[in-house]
């Protein structure tokens, strides 16, 4: 079973920055695409990023230009900066691995790591 583990959430300003982090335990890690993933309270969880294993990264409208991906693979760690935040980046953050058509590969899932935007 592979464990995900997401760190580095946090309390911030709009207009922040905040990284945060994911180790995933898969014995593969270096030729997965991975994600990461939001829930916001009352919200279906969406895929906010992601990043092939040669590192071609895609990210959604809402968060383009302002997150950055990035994976160390020596480490099986994937990273995702978070800059210019905003209110509606609140939510649990987690990440996973990407099946071919965007599905997450792993269950259980993590725990998650959260990022409240706030004054």
């Amino acid at each position: 079973q592979v464990q995900l583990v997401e760190s580095g959430g946090g309390l911030v300003q709009p207009g922040g920055s905040l990284r945060i982090s994911c180790t995933a335990s898969a014995a593969l890690f270096s030729i997965l695409t991975m994600g990461w993933f939001r829930q916001a309270p009352g919200k279906q969880r969406e895929l906010v990023a992601s990043i092939t294993s040669n590192g071609e990264t895609n990210f959604a409208d809402s968060v383009k230009g302002r997150f950055t991906i990035s994976r160390d693979n020596a480490k099986n760690t994937v990273h995702l900066q978070m800059n210019t935040l905003e209110f509606d980046d609140t939510a649990q953050y987690y990440c996973n691995a990407l099946l071919p058509g965007g599905s997450s590969m792993f269950k259980p899932w993590g725990q998650g790591t959260q990022v409240t935007v706030s004054s």
